[in-house]
């Protein structure tokens, strides 16, 4: 086996952990929503789209993207809590149809409120300074952006899983999706902690914008490129289950790295062929449920 097809190889492994780590940054927050909520947001990757048209503002009147990785998933976070309290929360209670219709249009409005802001064009926006340059890896230059964004992703996958099982706030977000009225009777307002779980969704998905932004480039069709991978990890992990996304992820990323690389005239079609093996022999996915 020559250099070249080694360096190719190890680069598509690497660059499908980076992919895949994303889209769990990405699809945890969807994960989260519908896990603890029994929320389907369609509109979860137009969160990811603002996330990173906010970090291009940041950074274009500033020239800080660091300060664009901290205000842009806060501001997304805002905007999160009151697409919860003013429209969610009024369909929550009517089922799964009446959230899909509710999301799916609001999908187009912030869709529509981007292109009226910013235009239609594509805005680049460069990596810091320390994130700028390469590293060499088996005698290949590999960017350290990405290497950035795949520990980005594991350090916030550690946080999540910590402050979920591991804190007295994870113990009450969770014992409220079980005992709703228990944890009224306790004190605890349910309703601030469902809008608290939801914001936490926004923000996951404004934090992946904003980590995506200066390697895909900042454009409106960001979401729906990106939207048909998020549900196939969803779907294939397991509705509600952040390890089944977690594993999703990697897969999807491993498929399409290496479908690109073998068939790039068909890359687009390993997505799905990993959704119908998944479904063919697990109908709820690798860790869903039947009663969800």
């Amino acid at each position: 086996m020559s250099a070249n097809i080694v360096v190719g190889i190890m680069f598509a492994l690497l660059n499908s952990l980076g992919y895949g780590l994303l889209l769990f940054l990405l699809s945890s927050g969807l994960t989260v929503v519908f896990g603890l909520l029994n929320v389907l947001n369609i509109a979860h990757a137009s969160f990811y789209m603002l996330g990173a048209y906010l970090a291009y503002e940041v950074v274009h009147r500033t020239g800080n993207f660091w300060l664009s990785l901290l205000v842009a998933p806060i501001l997304v976070a805002a905007i999160g809590i009151v697409v919860e309290r003013f429209l969610l929360r009024r369909v929550h209670v009517l089922g799964h149809w009446h959230q899909l219709l509710l999301t799916l249009g609001l999908s187009y409005v912030l869709l529509e409120t981007v292109k009226w802001i910013w235009g239609t064009e594509s805005y680049p926006l460069s990596p810091p300074a320390l994130l700028s340059g390469s590293i060499i890896i088996g005698g290949g230059a590999y960017p350290i952006y990405r290497l950035f964004m795949s520990a980005s992703a594991l350090v916030i996958l550690s946080a999540l899983a910590l402050i979920l099982y591991r804190t007295r706030l994870g113990m009450i977000v969770r014992a409220a999706v079980s005992n709703a009225p228990m944890v009224n009777a306790l004190g605890y307002n349910v309703g601030y902690v469902f809008t608290g779980v939801f914001a936490l969704g926004a923000l996951l998905a404004g934090l992946a914008g904003v980590i995506a932004a200066p390697m895909l480039s900042v454009y409106p069709g960001m979401a729906a490129d990106i939207n048909v991978d998020i549900f196939i990890v969803v779907v294939v992990g397991g509705m509600g289950s952040l390890k089944g996304a977690l594993i999703a992820s990697l897969l999807l990323g491993l498929f399409q790295s290496f479908g690109i690389l073998i068939l790039p005239d068909f890359a687009i079609f390993f997505s799905f062929l990993l959704m119908a093996v998944v479904l063919a022999v697990k109908p709820f996915g690798l860790y869903g449920e039947k009663s969800i």
